[in-house]
């Protein structure tokens, strides 16, 4: 069995955060104890009762509330006890700076004690240096334990103190608790001991411990036993994950290289045929140019014999239509005898020519098969693993695969073979009359396979499956994670064919509330950023909290805020924190304390901050430029993006930098995104209709500079260049965006998104070359 670690120490449990309450944060005050272990304040767990109901902020579990309120709780002496010492340590009446005695007054009436030197660990009472020695010589207190005070508040003789401590009768102030009652299970004191427990059978402390110890022991050991297979399972997990992981990034892969291949194919046949049509075209518009010509000089000439003819026999005198009678005959008949017309012209109206695999909505060139991971052990080494080593006959399709350039489609109902593609008419697959299915090419009947029968490329979003019969599996891919509810679902992120050929995709990571216990209202996120290493601190403007968190969604607390500061926009610095606040900036130490504000224009609503590179500057938007402040306050420079001449006519409304020291904003006077310098020069600017008509929303840069922007109205985060073109849809409501609101970007690689009901999402980027 693995040791789950030694017994903590008294320091520990001291020094720790165990007598801190999760909900309050501050030290536990009349601690109860929920049957889960978890211990709060009394207060606390009221303010979490609702319909004789509560739930363990910690592990969630639904806790019945006793019919005697969350008084009835468990009271925890042993955290209690804890606390006394801590008290005890920590102060008592001052006077002069020292604590006083507490048996001078006693002895002397009205007035304080003198100054304290020392304690008692028994009586738990400071005392003077007189007190003390004569402490030591009476026959009640002879025996107990005085010792230094100065060594006492460092923590010398803790283990002392806790060994003579004893607990209170809650019932009876200044009692000990000194028995337990067995068959009610309860502590009691002499005073309890007499009444209503004096004819059941109690123990003494001491001795009921000794009785009870070794079956808590024992259960203690099971568990430990129990962690050790959950820990080793635990491994097993992970370890099948990495193994789960490193196979869909191979396969990944695979089926990217795929893809590419067969657009590079598609395209190049697109080129081929198009220009084959053009020169098709030109062939036969040259050929018809030839006979037009021909056809309109014979008309000409057989027009002007037949209007000589008339008008001689029309205007001509007997003699003279005799005399030109038989050269006007032998014309006419020649004309006639002449074909009119040449031989039928080849007339070869092109046709376009696909396969018919391609209407089948069921067949698809690529397919993933599930064979389930092999357990580890020593019998089964050279069998292979889904992550691992491939089987010989696993190989051997693998290389065929790369051979033929692509990945062996696999062989189940709904997979179209070439044969049975070939057999197909596209009147059997359901096609439409042939000169409507001619008219249209490929891509725009939606199919994008070659001619030798691959179906259609991996257009889907990245992760999504085609189990048997064909139909797509993306409803069920995010099931239980992520709900999308949106009016109008945006279609799967497409293609971007410039540049570096794919556009970042997400990978879904995780999904978690942001609200917490103590939070009297639902959140309103407003502000993100990254805080400290896999952290993110979220501005709930609602609820006047900076909350930090983890990128796993573990709550780590709270930056304290001034009192009466509603956080808007947020920006981590180097050791300090910076946000807005109505009016004013505020640089904050991570312990709350204010180190400067400023005041800003009262013209606008709200102003973003965002952090420069660098992490000792700060920006803030205000009232349509740009201010630069430094880790003093002063303010370091101040531009309007794109100069005197449009000043007054920008109103940037969140705001972000880039790692190539650009500033990104949304820009809701121009309706646009614009990218501008340090100086302040504009970059590139996008308006275009990829905005769909809604005002620009929150910016987020990652490390390469891609521009992610967040369009709240129709439930989408796109995607444009570090110059402000737009490249395509990242996140839509596919991905489970319901009214995106604020995003960032962790460590350049992780995007944040937090949605307007509190919800908070994290994808992670996945670029080309990762």
């Amino acid at each position: 069995m693995v040791s789950q670690g030694s017994s903590p120490s008294l320091l520990e449990a001291l020094s720790s955060d165990f007598l801190a309450c999760k909900i309050c944060l501050e030290q536990l005050r009349a601690p109860k104890t929920l049957p889960c272990l978890h211990t709060y304040c009394q207060d606390c767990l009221a303010q979490l009762a609702e319909g004789g109901h509560l739930r363990c902020p910690e592990c969630r579990e639904t806790v019945p509330v006793p019919s005697a309120g969350v008084a009835a709780f468990k009271t925890n002496f042993f955290v209690n006890g804890l606390l006394d010492l801590v008290r005890a340590r920590a102060g008592g009446d001052l006077r002069a700076g020292k604590p006083a005695c507490a048996l001078c007054p006693l002895m002397g009436g009205a007035g304080t004690g003198g100054p304290a030197t020392a304690r008692c660990l028994d009586c738990a009472d400071d005392l003077c240096q007189a007190c003390a020695d004569g402490h030591r010589c009476t026959r009640q207190t002879h025996t107990h334990r005085v010792v230094d005070l100065v060594g006492y508040r460092a923590g010398w003789y803790d283990e002392e103190a806790r060994e003579r401590q004893a607990a209170q009768c809650p019932q009876h102030p200044g009692e000990a608790l000194r028995f337990l009652c067995q068959p009610c299970s309860q502590l009691l004191c002499r005073e309890c001991r007499l009444d209503p427990h004096l004819d059941h059978p109690c123990l003494p402390l001491a001795e009921a411990v000794r009785a009870r110890r070794p079956g808590l022991e024992e259960l203690l050991a099971g568990v430990d036993s129990n962690l050790a297979e959950l820990e080793a399972a635990r491994m097993t997990e992970k370890e099948a994950l990495a193994r789960l992981r490193e196979q869909a990034a191979r396969v990944g892969m695979q089926v990217e290289e795929v893809a590419e291949g067969v657009l590079r194919a598609l395209l190049a046949q697109k080129q081929e045929v198009l220009g084959q049509l053009r020169a098709h075209v030109e062939a036969a518009e040259e050929a018809a140019r030839e006979r037009l010509e021909e056809l309109e000089g014979r008309e000409q000439v057989a027009r002007a014999a037949a209007a000589f003819a008339r008008r001689v026999l029309s205007l001509g005198r007997e003699a003279e239509i005799l005399s030109l009678e038989g050269a006007i005959a032998q014309r006419l008949r020649q004309l006639q005898g002449c074909p009119w017309m040449p031989g039928p012209a080849p007339c070869l109206l092109p046709q376009l020519e696909f396969h018919p695999g391609l209407l089948d909505k069921n067949c698809r060139l690529l397919g993933l098969s599930f064979e389930e991971q092999p357990q580890k052990d020593g019998g089964q080494e050279g069998a292979g693993s889904q992550g691992g080593d491939e089987t010989s006959s696993q190989r051997e399709d693998g290389a065929k695969s790369e051979r033929h350039g692509g990945i062996q489609p696999q062989s189940r109902a709904g997979a179209c073979t070439p044969k049975e593609n070939r057999a197909q008419t596209p009147q059997e697959d359901g096609a439409q009359t042939p000169k409507e299915d001619r008219a249209k090419t490929p891509q725009e009947d939606g199919a994008q396979t070659p001619k030798e029968g691959r179906a259609q490329t991996p257009l889907e979003d990245e992760g999504a499956q085609t189990p048997r019969g064909g139909r797509s599996n993306k409803k069920r891919k995010f099931k239980g994670r992520l709900k999308s509810v949106s009016r109008e679902p945006s279609p799967v992120p497409g293609l971007n064919l410039e540049g570096s050929g794919l556009l970042p995709r997400p990978i879904f990571s995780c999904s978690f509330p942001t609200r917490m216990p103590g939070d009297k209202r639902s959140p309103r996120i407003t502000g993100l950023c990254p805080f400290g290493p896999r952290e993110i601190l979220v501005a709930d403007e609602q609820n006047r909290a900076l909350k930090r968190f983890s990128l796993n969604g573990d709550y780590k607390g709270a930056v304290p805020v001034p009192e009466g500061c509603s956080p808007c926009s947020v920006a981590a610095l180097q050791g300090a924190v910076a946000f807005s606040a109505g009016a004013r900036l505020y640089l904050i130490s991570p312990d709350g304390e204010v180190q400067w504000r400023r005041a800003l224009s009262l013209s606008q609503a709200s102003h973003a901050v965002a952090a420069m590179p660098s992490g000792d500057r700060v920006a803030v938007s205000v009232s349509g430029h740009v201010e630069v402040y430094n880790m003093e306050g002063s303010l370091a420079t101040r531009f309007i993006p794109g100069g005197k001449a449009n000043r007054g006519l920008r109103a940037l409304v969140f705001l972000t930098t880039s790692p190539q020291g650009n500033f990104v904003g949304s820009d809701w006077q121009q309706n646009s995104v614009v990218v501008c310098d340090g100086l302040g020069q504009v970059i590139g600017e996008y308006r275009g209709p990829g905005l769909h008509g809604c005002q620009p929303g929150s910016v987020s840069v990652d490390k390469k500079g891609y521009i992610f922007l967040t369009l709240r109205e129709v439930n989408k985060v796109v995607i444009l260049d570090p110059k402000g073109s737009l490249l395509g849809d990242f996140l839509t409501a596919y991905h489970g965006l319901e009214k995106p609101r604020v995003t960032t970007m962790v460590d350049g690689r992780h995007l944040v998104v937090s949605l307007s009901n509190g919800t908070i999402h994290v994808f992670r980027v996945r670029s080309l070359d990762s």
